[in-house]
């Protein structure tokens, strides 16, 4: 079948397999360009098919010659539908890895429920023996409890005070005013369920009481603070709330790490264009500028470069982890530096559906978007006819 994009709303809802293993490809040649590094030798990576939690599996195998167990929740081909992205990302890695002699290996489920985390256990005592490196980079919209059945589902949404804002359609490329009401508590109640820290620590106690952590373990989630613009809908919204949750658990698994001379870290990471960024209100605008003035700078990253550097550069250096005052690897230096933010707070009121082409990079974020999902990628013929059923080869 011929595969075109078909958006609904801020997701693609078909995704093309040649463009994924493409993309794939292209970051582990950046990984690779970057040199070997010592790093860690078994990981798992929970939530491993796209954006951080893929970019942190390729840079730990094609940087550091790791062998990774990668979990994720994706769907598989069907009824002449198309998989999706995170699948046909799995299954590129799997078979590139696979070719270069390392171990790869996946599991596809329910990242929050027991059967899932027994099946990794089970997996990493046969295969592995134990980890030294778990990273947990997690995105899902709702959750089941796994202990109560409870289903939670979050919310972007502001606390306290109703917000109001400039946001674009990127794909439209059409500016538009946004109100959003204020959460209720029982929707922060359950976007910490779902966004914060407890099943981070469930995955990391499950490992812990199975004997599977390496001495001088390391466990890493991923953290965004952005900027004041955004702060009323991220970090002082709900899934700032969240994020609090998440800082809170890293200091409760140092406790439970100590006996392995194990850390808990968060690395707060740079914005950056994926599934879960699109959905948030006025991000994909913050984000349109900030590629402007970050490719002009040439300060600019993604994913894989953001999880390259911070594996190589931040973590595995053989010396002591620089952390901010308060606990945290910040990756969002580049983003951060006062210049590029003035730059955005003096363009941010300027900025129209007419103008918008010119003052930012919208056509740059609207590529990445696609890009998410195969699409827009250089080599890759997209009138050609292609076989959507692809196979990840340890599933």
């Amino acid at each position: 079948m011929i595969i075109s994009p078909k958006t609904r709303g801020f997701i693609c809802t078909t995704a093309h397999p040649i463009g994924c293993a493409k993309n794939v490809e292209q970051q582990i040649d950046f990984v690779k360009a970057q040199g070997q590094f010592k790093g860690p030798k078994n990981v798992l990576v929970i939530g491993a098919s796209t954006g951080y939690g893929l970019a942190s599996r390729i840079a730990a195998t094609f940087g550091a010659g790791a062998k990774t167990i990668g979990v994720s929740f994706e769907k598989a081909s069907e009824n002449g539908r198309t998989a999706s992205a995170g699948w046909y990302n799995t299954a590129a890695f799997e078979q590139l890895a696979h070719r270069e002699g390392y171990y790869a290996k996946s599991i596809n489920g329910d990242a929050f429920s027991k059967a899932i985390k027994q099946q990794t256990i089970d997996l990493i005592r046969k295969d592995l023996g134990s980890i030294d490196l778990i990273i947990y980079s997690l995105a899902s919209p709702r959750r089941v409890h796994p202990d109560t059945g409870n289903i939670y589902s979050s919310v972007l949404k502001p606390i306290n005070q109703s917000f109001t804002s400039k946001s674009v359609d990127p794909l439209r490329k059409e500016i538009k005013e946004i109100n959003i009401e204020p959460a209720t508590t029982e929707e922060i109640a359950d976007t910490l369920q779902v966004m914060g820290g407890e099943d981070w620590a469930m995955w990391i106690d499950s490992l812990a009481q199975e004997n599977l952590l390496t001495e001088g373990v390391i466990t890493m989630a991923y953290d965004y603070i952005g900027p004041v613009l955004t702060h009323p809908i991220y970090k002082n919204g709900t899934i700032g709330k969240a994020k609090d949750h998440l800082h809170q658990t890293a200091a409760a698994l140092n406790e439970t790490l100590k006996k392995y001379n194990g850390q808990a870290l968060l690395s707060v990471n740079k914005a950056v264009v994926t599934q879960a960024s699109a959905a948030i209100p006025v991000v994909p605008l913050y984000i349109s500028l900030l590629y402007k003035i970050m490719k002009n700078k040439g300060s600019h990253e993604g994913c894989i470069e953001q999880i390259a550097r911070l594996l190589k550069s931040k973590v595995y250096t053989g010396n002591s982890i620089a952390l901010d005052d308060e606990g945290r690897i910040r990756m969002d230096d580049y983003e951060m530096q006062q210049d590029v933010q003035q730059k955005i707070v003096e363009l941010w009121p300027l900025v129209t559906s007419e103008n918008i082409e010119e003052i930012t990079d919208i056509d740059g974020y609207c590529k990445e978007f696609y890009r998410l999902f195969g699409f827009d990628v250089e080599g890759v013929d997209y009138q050609a006819e292609v076989n959507p059923e692809v196979a990840i080869p340890s599933i």
